[in-house]
């Protein structure tokens, strides 16, 4: 490989983690807001206002994965594609076209969400959740915009309007939700009403997350710094609307409908949780408990890995779309591997963490909250070993979204949702497992949803995959280092007593230990370290000492 190419590999490369090192980052920020807003929710409403507040959250969610998994997406890879052939004319028609159907879509879904509100809530067995799903309605319209235009600033791979209104959205949340839960107190009214002024926070910090990208696109427009101005170039100046749309929604509707199962899973899990738990005698305000816990505790927790994990998607999809494209297989091999790789080294740790520290975690987190500790604990242990594959799954659709097979990962996810509908309903009617049901399905879910997706992947990639460095050594390390600190974590409870400080030094030891145990292994090496921002220099003064001496 001559210097031109190892430069440009290079700079591939650094392009790619600091894409993921901005996105990772914000997406870190924003969980530990989302987890400040929960702490003091739970406090003001109990286990079983948050029950309320989730169920309308869970329906939102769903519509909102449906509304902005695909077209942005889409926008991305097609903005990409026209870039790297030199079409920018395409670049700003494909975006006005996923504007006006994001506003289709979303101005119909929050008017039918509130118009149907009464019957959503009955669906789901939670009739009281009536408020709140009208006060997180509006969500989705203005989500909905804010995707178009985050999905266009992706495909030039500028991904800090993404990072900066996903912090104002989570920002708004926290500030505006506390306020007016606490009004609501103030004024004396219902549970279920004071759970839906808190959802309201939510509506309101979209709303400001959408007016930031909006002054982006305005005041920085991206295809004029690429050479754009205004005039019709190349295949899409001749494209008809017909013909640019049905290029959008080709791609887009596969990828929706795969999003739209994960969050069916969810559905699944809120709907059997209500209706199953009924079935083995339990009354609806203890199954409302019951998921108020597992919702705001369990599920928050352990979705902050795969949040982690999400930024590698988002950085991945414009890059490998635009070296397929190009036919650049040196480039294409080098995204593929290190998005991969760096999902299992991210991932296997958590899990294991999760798993073995589920209890501790929790108490640092909502310390004082021992009746929801007691529930949730045992269904986040149950859940650390979904990360893995949760993270896995997330990763392999995106590859597959950039491959432009988006109709592959609609399989897998279809085999995931009839594992997870299936276990979950026979084990949730198991009254000695009762809601563990829950996290054992989706364990089963994502474990056949990613073996498929990995055989879909190593069959599309151009060059071998090295499974061993890729899957293998990240274990052994991970295998060690947990496990060394649960049983130092162990010993200090005996001698400190207490779990906070055994647990901190025990994480502590946990963290070293994996890099230590990373870098002597291979998974994690000087030049991946190197493209991290910030790292490149300290690595460059090492040499240069090691030269010196």
């Amino acid at each position: 490989m001559n210097i031109k190419n190892k430069k440009d590999e290079r700079g591939r490369e650094r392009s790619f983690f600091s894409g993921v090192f901005l996105l990772s980052l914000s997406t870190v920020i924003v969980k530990l807001l989302g987890l400040g807003f929960k702490i003091p929710m739970l406090s003001f409403l109990g286990t079983e206002g948050m029950g309320y507040f989730n169920s309308a959250y869970e329906i939102y969610a769903m519509l909102c994965t449906v509304a902005t998994a695909g077209l942005p997406v889409a926008l991305s890879i097609l903005v990409a594609s026209s870039r790297a052939e030199g079409d920018l004319f395409a670049v700003e028609r494909v975006y006005r076209y996923a504007h006006r159907i994001f506003l289709v879509f979303g101005i119909s879904a929050s008017t039918l969400m509130i118009v149907f509100s009464e019957e959503l809530a009955s669906l789901i067995g939670n009739p009281a959740a009536k408020p709140c799903i009208i006060a997180i309605a509006p969500t989705l319209l203005f989500i909905c915009i804010s995707g178009a235009i985050r999905g266009y600033c992706q495909g030039f791979e500028y991904m800090t309007p993404t990072a900066v209104s996903q912090l104002i959205e989570a920002l708004g949340k926290l500030v505006l939700g506390i306020f007016l839960a606490s009004f609501a107190i103030k004024r004396g009214y219902p549970l279920p009403t004071v759970s839906a002024f808190a959802v309201l926070g939510i509506s309101i910090g979209s709303l400001f997350s959408l007016l930031y990208l909006w002054l982006v696109k305005r005041l920085k427009p991206l295809a004029t710094r690429d050479g754009y101005r205004g005039e019709e170039s190349g295949k899409a100046g001749k494209l008809r609307s017909g013909e640019m749309l049905l290029r959008l929604l080709k791609i887009a509707i596969p990828i929706t409908l795969g999003s739209a199962v994960i969050g069916l899973t969810r559905i699944i899990d809120m709907t059997l949780i209500m209706h199953r738990l009924g079935d083995v005698g339990i009354d609806a305000a203890r199954r409302n408990e019951i998921y108020g816990a597992y919702t705001t505790l369990a599920l928050p927790v352990f979705s902050l890995i795969p949040a982690l994990i999400a930024p590698v998607s988002v950085a991945l999809v414009p890059q490998l779309s635009a070296f397929s494209q190009s036919k650049d297989k040196s480039g294409e091999a080098t995204v593929l591997e290190n998005s991969l790789r760096l999902t299992v080294i991210l991932a296997l740790p958590a899990a294991l963490g999760l798993t073995a520290f589920a209890r501790p975690i929790l108490e640092l987190i909502f310390h004082g909250q021992s009746e929801a500790i007691a529930i949730s604990a045992p269904l986040l242990s149950a859940l650390g070993g979904s990360v893995l594959f949760s993270c896995l799954m997330t990763t392999t659709n995106a590859i597959l979204q950039a491959y432009k097979r988006p109709g592959l990962p609609i399989i897998s996810m279809a085999v995931g949702v009839a594992v997870k509908l299936i276990s979950s309903y026979a084990l949730m009617g198991i009254e000695s497992i009762g809601v563990m049901g829950a996290p054992l399905g989706s364990l089963l879910c994502n474990i056949c949803v990613t073996l498929i997706n990995l055989v879909f992947v190593f069959a599309r990639s151009h060059e071998g995959l090295d499974a061993w460095r890729l899957f293998f050594k990240p274990l052994a390390a991970a295998v060690l280092s947990v496990g060394g600190a649960f049983a130092l974590y162990a010993y200090l409870c005996r001698i400190i007593g207490g779990e906070g400080l055994p647990f901190a030094i025990a994480l502590a030891v946990a963290v070293l230990l994996y890099l230590l145990l990373s870098l002597l292994t291979g998974s994690i090496t000087t030049n991946d370290v190197s493209l991290l921002p910030f790292c490149d220099r300290l690595v460059r003064r090492r040499k240069a000492t090691k030269q010196e001496e």
